[in-house]
């Protein structure tokens, strides 16, 4: 979009001085050039911006909030038929009518003002008109309204919201521990491995994504290996960081009951920053009730996340039934809930500790966790000669993603990682340039020395050799009487057979079954099928 001075440039001198008029300012220029640069020089400061939106209706601001919040446009169409359209006339009848003096629409007023124009800009569709704020006024209006919203807020949250949990609320606690660090082990080794399945909370691959430990789902060699190779601690430190400073990670798009639809957006940072600073400012080992924290900030500052309190023009459908959730009565399911979200993810991050009335219920308290040094990691791993592998949680993290690349994956026991080497695990691994021997050269290292040594010559013989065994399912055909496998072998169905077992048994090949049973009933033989 253009800037405040360009937009100027397409106006007439007589429309820059009134909008010059309605700033309090005098223009000097006489000519449209020089007093656009003159009037744009003048308005973009923080201070005039702000005054200028003190006097504005309660409308106009909400057509300000609006475009603020649609990134400075909304197609001319869509804002006119709310705010209403723009009379077009000449100078001669500008001069005449002064239809500034009394604007027939909040967009007549506001075009007037200076503060929105309107322009075709390229879409999909071609070229659409739209309304839209200049680029750098753009800026200092968002910047006017952040702190304003923070000044408000500092003078209604003078105290902190909510209360002390009761007794009832924490009767069962959660402590915070960096088990997450364990699910992004998990999670980037099933990556690297290319497994699309995998059990993980869906909001691990958003904070992976905000470390760019991953992109796009996409494995980051260099990332990862230093986020598996640096300490628990400064692992940890590393996914809360990323996640408070990043801009594109959306915790209300990853609430699990709704489903946020359109092209409408909401400032997830500025929400986030907004959010932390209430939790921060409560006291530390205390006990908090998240239903009063939740209520107060409904109470206090409901419009946290929303700009002008709009709560109509976001799409957002509740996933059991298909119903969008649209007014300030659905406040509890999507804002409420969010506030709920930011808590569960801080527990998740390891930085707040969690309390519910008893255990599976909905947290109802939360503690803020004065830091702790997270524990080493150390212990080795335990391997059996049928290849099952055993492998602590607090061993490193770096060997586990290794040793996991190897094998198949076994349920988790308790604080244990379990695995399997198998020829499909072996040869899945040929398949990314793994040898056997790097496995071995592993497991040799991380047990003292202790690997089975039937395993250790398995492992030897695959990569000299690869498979020398094979399972196979079959199907086979059984037949009571040597004279009727010679006579099937004669008919038409003789190139569905394959090895003859003995003389009553043969193998059946892949896909052939009903052709065989039908040249059966040829012969006068109705076979039975187990």
């Amino acid at each position: 979009m253009p800037d405040l001075h360009h937009t100027f440039l397409k106006h007439d001198l007589g429309h820059l001085n009134i909008i010059a008029d309605f700033w309090g300012l005098e223009l000097e220029s006489h000519t449209a050039d020089a007093a656009a640069d003159e009037l744009s020089a003048s308005i973009l400061k923080p201070e005039p911006v702000r005054e200028t939106l003190e006097i504005l209706s309660p409308d106009a601001r909400s057509a300000i909030h609006a475009l603020i919040e649609s990134t400075g446009k909304i197609e001319w169409v869509i804002f006119t038929r709310k705010y209403g359209t723009i009379q077009e006339m000449g100078i001669a009848k500008r001069e005449r009518e002064r239809p500034f003096q009394n604007p027939t629409s909040v967009t007549e007023g506001l075009f007037y003002r200076g503060l929105i124009d309107k322009a075709f800009f390229e879409t999909e569709n071609g070229a659409q008109e739209f309304a839209f704020i200049p680029d750098d006024l753009f800026e200092v209006i968002r910047q006017v309204i952040k702190d304003e919203k923070k000044e408000e807020t500092r003078k209604n949250l003078s105290e902190p919201l909510g209360r002390l949990a009761i007794s009832v609320e924490k009767a069962f606690e959660l402590p915070a521990d960096d088990s997450i660090l364990d699910d992004a082990t998990t999670l980037l080794a099933a990556i690297r491995m290319g497994q699309d399945q995998i059990n993980v909370k869906r909001d691990l691959y958003e904070l992976l994504s905000s470390a760019k430990i991953i992109k796009k789902n996409t494995f980051q060699t260099e990332e990862t290996k230093n986020f598996l190779g640096i300490s628990r601690a400064e692992a940890l430190n590393l996914l809360y960081t990323s996640w408070t400073a990043s801009k594109t990670f959306n915790e209300l798009r990853l609430l699990p009951n709704i489903l946020c639809e359109g092209e409408w957006k909401n400032d997830a940072y500025n929400t986030r920053q907004f959010l932390l600073n209430l939790i921060h400012d409560l006291p530390k080992d205390k006990w908090w009730s998240i239903p009063a924290f939740v209520r107060d900030i409904k109470e206090k500052t409901p419009d946290f996340q929303r700009p002008a309190g709009d709560y109509d023009s976001w799409f957002i459908k509740r996933i059991s039934d298909g119903q969008y959730l649209r007014g300030f009565a659905h406040w509890d399911e999507i804002d409420g809930a969010l506030i709920k979200y930011y808590i569960s993810l801080l527990h998740y991050l390891g930085q707040v500790d969690l309390a519910s009335p008893q255990a599976g219920k909905e947290a109802a308290a939360f503690r803020i966790k004065h830091f702790k040094q997270t524990k080493k990691e150390t212990g080795k791993i335990t391997v059996s000669s049928n290849g099952k592998i055993i492998i602590p949680q607090l061993l490193s993290r770096a060997i586990r993603y290794q040793v996991a690349r190897f094998c198949e994956w076994d349920d988790k026991k308790g604080d244990d990682y379990v695995y399997r080497v198998t020829a499909r695990s072996l040869k899945h691994a040929n398949e990314q340039r793994l040898k056997a021997e790097q496995l071995l050269s592993l497991l040799v290292k991380h047990t003292s020395g202790s690997v089975p040594p039937p395993l250790v010559k398995a492992l030897k013989r695959w990569d000299a050799q690869g498979s020398e065994a094979h399972l196979e399912t079959q199907t086979i055909l059984k037949l009571s009487k040597p004279e009727m496998l010679v006579e099937l072998r004669k008919s038409k169905a003789a190139r569905f057979l394959g090895d003859v077992l003995n003389p009553t048994t043969v193998v059946i090949k892949s896909g052939a079954q009903d052709k065989v049973l039908a040249a059966l009933a040829e012969l006068g033989l109705f076979a039975e099928i187990l």
